[in-house]
């Protein structure tokens, strides 16, 4: 099925009635597959997350994970299936007879609002302030003021450890203080789910526990649903509500932290932590 033609997809499965939204998976992903050329990322994957869960992605590298960030993102498009985001199609429309069909930019625009990321490299503007980093999305996409993006952009750093650094410029900073103002730019959206694709990876190993540490208060004291890609264990241990491990764009196996790290079911999952713990 190409993604320029109309599709006829049915609902998606094991809804809940109007009455308990709350028990919707805010995420899911429905037969998704991802081609690039001859090469398939993702394999017909099934999987969800539920509003204010944190769920992790662990695998070898080239496994899809960050494939589903990006599909997340719209950075890229499916090649088959559905995404749905709180019950809506992510990357389609729906139209009066049922089908759907790809989505216009307009309505691109409006899901991404929802959906927040942090990116392995920071993807700051090197011209602009800390400050000017943070405001400029709420501004001109969120249409805040420019006084209520900047108080909420003086609460995020505050909330991130940096303060005192408002006016400097990205090119001033650390590796781990761009990644706190990557963080708050991020959350000043006030998105609905917070992708984070390996965060530490650009950052010094001093600078790492500091970022780590920041993202286990986040998930800790708020209500944000958290999707993240890491090979840091101990942090996916910590904060996270489900483990999935992926394998050639499948998941092969998830459950609750204790039960992966310490007694996974499959050799393949067991050989993977075995080599990268």
């Amino acid at each position: 099925m190409a993604t320029d033609q109309p599709l006829k997809i049915p609902e998606p499965r094991d809804t809940t009635t109007a009455t308990a939204p709350q028990h919707n998976p805010l995420v899911r992903f429905d037969h998704v597959v991802k081609r690039y050329g001859d090469h398939t990322v993702l394999d017909s994957l099934d999987f969800e997350v539920r509003r204010g869960r944190h769920v992790t992605l662990i695998g070898p590298s080239g496994s899809g994970k960050t494939t589903i960030l990006r599909l997340l993102m719209t950075l890229e498009r499916v090649s088959d299936g559905v995404i749905w985001v709180d019950g809506e199609p992510l990357t389609h429309q729906r139209t009066p007879d049922g089908t759907l069909r790809p989505a216009g930019e307009k309505h691109l625009r409006e899901i991404r609002k929802r959906i927040g990321m942090v990116f392995q490299q920071f993807n700051l503007f090197p011209h602009m302030s800390v400050l000017q980093n943070i405001i400029e999305a709420p501004v001109n996409v969120l249409g805040l003021s420019r006084d209520e993006a900047e108080q909420r952009a003086r609460e995020l750093l505050d909330l991130v450890g940096l303060s005192d650094k408002t006016h400097a410029h990205p090119t001033r900073l650390s590796g781990g203080q761009q990644q706190r103002v990557a963080i708050a730019r991020a959350l000043a959206m006030r998105p609905e789910i917070l992708l984070l694709d390996e965060v530490t990876s650009a950052l010094d190993p001093e600078l790492v526990a500091g970022v780590l540490d920041l993202l286990r208060d986040i998930a800790r004291s708020t209500d944000i649903t958290l999707l993240c890609v890491t090979h840091e264990m101990g942090f996916a241990r910590d904060i996270s509500d489900e483990v999935l491990m992926f394998n050639e764009g499948r998941v092969i196996e998830k459950g609750s932290p204790e039960q992966l790290f310490t007694a996974p079911e499959q050799d393949r999952t067991r050989e993977f932590l075995s080599a990268i713990l």
